[in-house]
């Protein structure tokens, strides 16, 4: 993939990625009998995603952060076309996603990077077959000597030695296993990427080489992320743009720095609450209290209602709307009524 320096960086118009109004359902009825009999037939669904949108700029990082189930993941794989959205919309540099899916030029240029590596490499293959896969697939390479070459190339750029290319995926610690999925998803020269918690399952050591090597192919290559991680720490030094999720829907949006130096959502504000503070250790803290809502059977009203310290009657009765506040979107009645302060 050739190099691209950040000044050579063109100002798009268009985002690389943009979803709108995008949800994403999930049948989980129980079989037509017992459905039948329990509930007299209707079916049950998950609402894993709900009217979410945003846009990513080419060459910059959007993070999405929150609880576990909170719909990050679903996002991801809405974003690179594993899921098809049950309404709205995702498009890539304005092309839908959904209609052009099968173009073999679109899917080069988005790839995946799954969070564990250790299940997301194939045991039985060697990792010169495991990174030259997608070179076959989109016939990028023709030749078997260019084939070994690019291969070497991938492996080198990552931080690896050529000759590793022999070795199995078993044979790797947990850190450089990750550093071949990066191999991968890179062969197919892709522009975007989709890092689905690429650090979690590894030593937080480790989890610090495969971020700073992230963001080095990031400047080198001029590629776009989509970032998703429950880590804050992680995120801060990752993101550009940040978006903060609850329960299927993103109730904070913005740059990541404005949102770290002065967060506005409730919920945001108990998250960051919780990132550990070396120089002031001994500072009051307020916990994220209770349960996250079951998604099938989500509260009326703000979602956050339930633990919020700020809810009042009409949070728990009228969906909040977004509000602008400075380059921030939020999504709270407190906001809007003024109720919390800046």
């Amino acid at each position: 993939m050739p190099e691209v320096s950040t000044s050579a960086r063109a100002v798009a118009t268009t985002p690389m990625l943009e979803a709108i109004g995008v949800s994403h359902h999930f049948d989980v009825s129980p079989p037509f009998l017992q459905r039948l009999l329990a509930h007299g037939g209707k079916k049950q669904s998950l609402r894993a995603v709900d009217d979410v949108s945003f846009a990513i700029a080419p060459g910059t990082t959007l993070s999405l952060v929150g609880e576990s189930g909170c719909g990050k993941s679903t996002v991801a794989r809405l974003a690179v076309g594993l899921y098809t959205p049950s309404m709205g919309e995702i498009r890539f540099e304005g092309r839908l996603l959904s209609a052009a899916r099968a173009q073999s030029d679109l899917r080069r240029r988005m790839n995946m990077i799954f969070q564990d590596p250790y299940a997301s490499l194939n045991p039985r293959w060697r990792v010169r077959d495991i990174i030259a896969e997608p070179l076959r697939t989109f016939d990028i390479v023709h030749s078997a000597p260019a084939l070994r070459d690019r291969v070497a190339a991938l492996l080198s750029q990552v931080g690896l030695a050529p000759a590793d290319g022999e070795k199995y995926p078993h044979e790797f610690s947990g850190g450089q296993r990750q550093r071949i999925s990066i191999a991968r998803a890179l062969s197919s020269e892709p522009e975007f990427l989709v890092c689905d918690e690429p650090t979690s399952a590894l030593d937080v050591s480790v989890q610090a080489q495969i971020l700073n090597l992230m963001r080095d192919l990031q400047l080198r290559l001029g590629l776009t992320y989509l970032f998703i991680s429950h880590n804050l720490a992680v995120v801060r030094h990752m993101s550009d743009r940040l978006g903060v999720m609850y329960l299927g829907r993103i109730v904070e949006l913005g740059p990541a720095e404005a949102i770290f130096r002065t967060p506005r959502h409730p919920y945001t504000r108990l998250l960051l609450d919780a990132i550990p503070d070396l120089e002031n250790p001994g500072r009051s803290r307020t916990p994220v209290g209770g349960e996250v809502p079951s998604p099938i059977d989500p509260p009326p009203g703000c979602a956050f209602h339930p633990r919020c310290p700020f809810a009042d009657a009409r949070c728990r009765m009228e969906k909040p709307g977004y509000t602008r506040t400075r380059d921030q979107m939020v999504a709270c009645h407190a906001v809007e009524e003024g109720r919390i302060a800046p």
